[in-house]
């Protein structure tokens, strides 16, 4: 008899079996085919063998509890990415349980106590939650996943009590909130995901374009008609945003150029020179020297364009048809595309994640370059954002934009809100920190 000491991950779709008795056989099994698409290349990612798979149910184990469980977060936030473009009835919220301990390996199965309490746990998991228990916490590494006890529990036919904990949802490195801080309201929460993509952002190919496969297996005919009726609108919509795209190239622009100015001129650049003056003689450099725009097109990045200022049915459908032309870009600017059509919905901590993906993964230098244009975002909360991420890169092209927003600050700078609402915020620290960072590289 062969034993291993193993992470044991049990997951399954909240409501599958109500859901089931309303479908049709092909509707079940696209359905298990989506879930499937989604959760199983996460497991692989994060080392995870999956033993079995019954109907809507995995079973998965791991030789490390930490990356166990943040295969669990990673396939929370995926679904929540799915799932943004999908009707209720459609969407997909599984529970995650993770336990670790010796288990019998018998044939490509595995047998013991520790599998019966991981079971036990995902009976008192809740949708959209990953549980695991006292010893996953006393096992896994702290520092790489935040942690909130739940409580102590009777679990059917294991003896004691058993302590449970849960990953709590983003954002983790914040301040106690402010006594008059203006917490966030229900739809500025679900507007992120729920773990912020910390573990997602780990994995070389999110595969965020998943959702326009889920909206498919939702209903072919139900896209195509979307997609028609954002098209019969389209050419009275473009009008009303020539103006705004107008000024968003030009910011691009003035990003670019920017970050390749030496530290010496752009730290005495102040946000308030860099206006339309001075982005029109950069312009007629940048022309001059050859164009940096001429890689800002192609019907992805127009597809993209298109999704701002939309919303409801006309912005799935304009999302979707974005993400099915992304998969036709070339490999290594697919990941920076996604982050440009996140940033389109106004998803910043998500369009970072993947911008800051793209420059680890194929130095890409738009990515790089959007990342610095955030440092004069009008939100507090995205250039604090943006700084730390910058840092994180060790990127010297920041140093300049960096400097600035060190000694000017921003808007709103101070005020009480932060990122999300849960703190104070003030870029003008988090760019000073940053600059700390880098100077210790």
């Amino acid at each position: 008899m062969k034993t291993a000491n193993l992470a044991i991950v049990f997951t399954d779709i909240k409501g599958f079996t109500e859901r089931t008795s309303r479908q049709t056989l092909e509707e079940n099994q696209r359905l298990l085919q989506v879930h499937e698409a989604l959760l199983a290349p996460l497991f692989k990612a994060f080392g995870g063998r999956i033993i079995k798979s019954i109907g809507d149910a995995f079973l998965v184990t791991f030789e490390s509890p930490t990356q166990a469980v943040l295969s669990g977060i990673a396939i929370q936030d995926r679904l929540w990415h799915h799932n943004r473009e999908l009707l209720e009835d459609d969407q997909i919220h599984v529970r995650v349980a993770v336990n670790v301990g010796e288990v019998r390996v018998e044939n490509n199965d595995i047998f013991g106590e520790p599998v019966n309490i991981a079971a036990r746990v995902e009976g008192i998991t809740d949708a959209d939650e990953v549980f695991f228990t006292e010893a996953v916490y006393l096992s896994m590494n702290k520092a790489e996943v935040p942690s909130q006890e739940v409580g102590s529990f009777e679990l059917k036919g294991i003896p004691g009590k058993i302590r449970v904990f849960r990953v709590p949802r983003a954002p983790y490195r914040v301040e106690a909130p402010a006594p008059d801080a203006v917490l966030p309201t229900p739809e500025e929460l679900s507007s992120l995901p729920p773990y912020g993509n910390l573990a997602l952002a780990r994995v070389a190919d999110p595969g965020l374009d998943l959702g326009a496969l889920g909206q498919r297996a939702a209903g072919v005919g139900a896209a195509v008609g979307q997609r028609a009726a954002a098209g019969a609108v389209a050419v009275g919509q473009r009008a009303t945003v020539l103006g705004k795209q107008a000024r968003t190239a030009t910011d691009a622009l003035w990003a670019r150029v920017y970050a390749r100015l030496p530290p010496a001129i752009t730290s005495k650049v102040s946000s308030t020179v860099a206006g339309w003056g001075v982005s029109a003689v950069l312009l007629a450099v940048v022309l001059l020297g050859g164009g940096l725009l001429l890689g800002e097109g192609g019907p992805a990045l127009r597809a993209i364009r298109d999704v701002e200022g939309t919303s409801g049915a006309e912005r799935a459908a304009r999302v979707s048809e974005a993400r099915r032309l992304i998969k036709q870009e070339e490999p290594d600017q697919r990941v920076y595309l996604n982050g440009r059509l996140e940033e389109a919905q106004g998803n910043w901590g998500p369009a970072m994640a993947l911008y800051a993906q793209a420059v680890r993964k194929d130095g890409n230098g738009r990515a790089e370059s959007r990342l610095i244009s955030f440092l004069k975002h009008e939100q507090c909360g995205v250039r604090s954002g943006a700084a730390e991420v910058l840092a994180g890169l060790h990127l010297e092209s920041a140093r300049g934009p960096l400097e600035t927003l060190a000694d000017d600050g921003g808007p709103n700078d101070g005020a009480s809100g932060g990122f999300l609402g849960l703190s104070t915020c003030d870029s003008k620290k988090a760019a000073a920190s940053a600059l700390k960072r880098l100077a210790a590289n």
